[in-house]
C-alpha cells in the first residue's frame, strides 16, 4: 500500500490526479501539494520522521513546469536526501524524458493522464517499494525512454544495434524499428561507452557485439550491422579494428 504525494501548481490538474490515485486499490493515501516549496517541506519532514511515521511518503507524482522551482529542480534536490521517495513525473511535455530518467525517475506520464497509464506507473512504483533489497532505480540504467504516439515507452539498451545522429537528436535502430530521441549522439556515446558502444563515424554509434562483418575496400572500411552497412571514418578505423581484434582474441 503506497503513500503518495502529488505535486502540481495547477489545482484542477492536481485534483484530477489525486482522484485517479485514490481510486487505485494499491494507494493507501494520496495527498497534494500546490508547489515545489510546500512539497520539499513535506518530504523533508517525512524523511526526518522515518518510514514508519504516518507522514511517510513512498512516491512523489511530480509536475515539471511549475512557478519557481520546477519538478526537475525538486528531483535534483531530493537526490541529496539519504532516503528520498521515488519519483514519477507527470507532465504535458515529453521533451524532458531523457533528463527525467537521468534523475532516476521511476516513470514519466504524459498529460492528459489516462487511468490505464497511471495504473502502470503505480505498478512500477509498487514493485520497487515491495523489494527494498534490489537497487531502487537499477532499470533506469538498462532502458531509454522514447516517445511513440504520445506515449513514453522504454527500450532496452541491449536491443539497440546502432544510433544515428540527426542534428541535435539521435535515431536508435533496433531489430524491429527505429526511434528518435531528443539527445545528441555525443551524449549517448559518453553514457554507453561502458556498455560496448563505439563511435565509428560522426554520424554513427554502434554496439560492438552487433557488428556482423568488417569490410575493407580500396582502403575504406565499413561494417555490416544486420541489414545496414555503415561507413567507418578514417579517424576511427584503427581503433575499431583493434577493438574487434581484441574481441576475437587475435
Amino acid at each position: 500500500m503506497l503513500r503518495v504525494l502529488a505535486v502540481d501548481d495547477e489545482e484542477p490538474a492536481l485534483e484530477e490526479l489525486l482522484y485517479l490515485l485514490r481510486a487505485d486499490p494499491r494507494i493507501r493515501s494520496a495527498e497534494g501539494a500546490t508547489g515545489a516549496t510546500e512539497a520539499l517541506r513535506r518530504i523533508g519532514g517525512a524523511v526526518d520522521a522515518g518510514p514508519d511515521d504516518p507522514s511517510a511518503i513512498d512516491v512523489v507524482f511530480l509536475d515539471i513546469h511549475m512557478a519557481g522551482l520546477t519538478g526537475l529542480d525538486v528531483a535534483q534536490l531530493l537526490a541529496g536526501f539519504a532516503a528520498p521517495p521515488l519519483i514519477v513525473f507527470v507532465t504535458a511535455h515529453e521533451g524532458f524524458a531523457v533528463h527525467a530518467f537521468d534523475l532516476k525517475a521511476v516513470d514519466y506520464v504524459l498529460k492528459p493522464v489516462r487511468r490505464e497509464r497511471l495504473a502502470e506507473a503505480v505498478r512500477r512504483v509498487a514493485e520497487q517499494v515491495g523489494d527494498r533489497s534490489a537497487p531502487v532505480h537499477d532499470t533506469a540504467h538498462d532502458q531509454i525512454p522514447v516517445e511513440l504516439g504520445g506515449v513514453i515507452r522504454f527500450i532496452p539498451i541491449d536491443d539497440i544495434a546502432y544510433a544515428e545522429a540527426q542534428g541535435d537528436y539521435a535515431r536508435l535502430h533496433t531489430a524491429t524499428g527505429s526511434h528518435l530521441v531528443r539527445v545528441p549522439l555525443t551524449t549517448l556515446e559518453e553514457r554507453w561507452r561502458t556498455r560496448g558502444f563505439v563511435r565509428i563515424h560522426r554520424r554513427h554509434l554502434v554496439a560492438l557485439g552487433r557488428i556482423d562483418e568488417l569490410r575493407l575496400d580500396a582502403g575504406s572500411m565499413s561494417v555490416r550491422v544486420g541489414t545496414a552497412e555503415l561507413a567507418v571514418s578514417r579517424r576511427h578505423t584503427r581503433a575499431l579494428r583493434d577493438l574487434l581484434m581484441r574481441r576475437t582474441g587475435r
